[in-house]
């Protein structure tokens, strides 16, 4: 974390620059296009956002990535436990969540979406399918659509944030619906499927010929026509989304913008491999996401510029 964007945001403790500082290293190694997108927000927000990325990865890792014989579940009750006794006290000594507790004071979050976020973590415990949409948009409501409203109050509205809200949604629920597309593969060694199971069935897919993909690296003709269903479903809640940039303050609409774009590539990108997911992770290169940054950036400094955020000031050009 830098110093300048610890100064336009106040933080002075150098316990919470730790903490923040920790958060940062998670999105930097983990998110690589939501850590490029972060970059254009005002520094004065990115610690924040961290904050909230930070908590989200490390209930994640817990889930996915669990160290030999630990019990994941208790673990997880750690956590709800260890927020939920910093929120009540207003301080916390653990190395993420002494940020998040500090985020969400600054900024109001409702406590409400982290649990619901954590209940969503449980549910990968135990659930290794969905047999249809609404059983999976249970899930995606604590794993993605909390975190859009979680994002809310830092990233600021110019209306009623209950107008944004369902908007902000919206696009947790298509950033998971993608991550879920370009992640079959990855899901499938977990021994999980986060694609309803009827609307796989309507082309003749099931379980079974989604491992039979993953062991050849081949594609059957039925996997395609259902994969290309999804991405069809897929960017209709990406246009649900799409409305709420402009309900953002000016100052993170570059952001936001440049995160839809890129991840909406993503399906671009499964597309463009024929939908073979099974074979490579679909990605965005380096080039194309350096150029939709560089052109964001400008956007991004003239609208804090055209906030009244001099350009003198503490973090205005970071």
């Amino acid at each position: 974390m830098t110093r300048r964007e610890f100064a336009a945001a106040r933080i002075t403790d150098p316990r919470l620059h730790d903490a923040y500082t920790r958060c940062r290293a998670l999105n930097a190694r983990h998110g690589r296009t939501y850590f490029l997108a972060t970059r254009l927000l005002h520094p004065r927000q990115r610690p924040a956002i961290h904050a909230l990325y930070g908590f989200a990865r490390h209930a994640d890792d817990i889930v996915d990535d669990p160290e030999p014989g630990a019990d994941v579940a208790a673990r997880l009750d750690r956590v709800r436990h260890d927020l939920a006794e910093g929120l009540r006290t207003g301080r916390s000594t653990h190395p993420v969540l002494a940020a998040v507790v500090d985020t969400t004071r600054r900024f109001g979050i409702d406590e409400e979406l982290y649990w619901a976020f954590l209940a969503s973590m449980r549910m990968d415990l135990t659930v290794t399918g969905y047999p249809d949409r609404a059983g999976l948009r249970r899930y995606v409501h604590g794993s993605a659509e909390v975190i859009g409203l979680q994002l809310l109050p830092v990233l600021g509205t110019v209306c009623d944030p209950a107008e944004a809200a369902p908007h902000a949604a919206a696009l947790g629920e298509a950033f998971q619906l993608t991550n879920f597309l370009r992640d079959v593969a990855e899901d499938l060694d977990r021994g999980r499927v986060y694609l309803p199971a009827d609307e796989l069935a309507a082309y003749g897919v099931d379980r079974e010929l989604l491992f039979w993909c993953r062991r050849t690296g081949r594609l059957d003709p039925r996997v395609r026509r259902a994969l290309a269903d999804q991405i069809a479903f897929t960017r209709a809640v990406y246009r649900r989304a799409e409305p709420g940039i402009a309900l953002l303050d000016p100052v993170s609409r570059p952001c936001v913008a440049t995160a839809y774009t890129l991840y909406a590539r993503i399906l671009d990108r499964i597309e463009a491999e024929d939908h073979n997911v099974f074979r490579a992770r679909a990605t965005v290169g380096n080039p194309a996401r350096l150029a939709l940054a560089g052109s964001a950036a400008t956007r991004a400094l003239w609208a804090r510029v055209s906030a009244g955020v001099a350009a003198g000031s503490p973090g205005a050009a970071g």
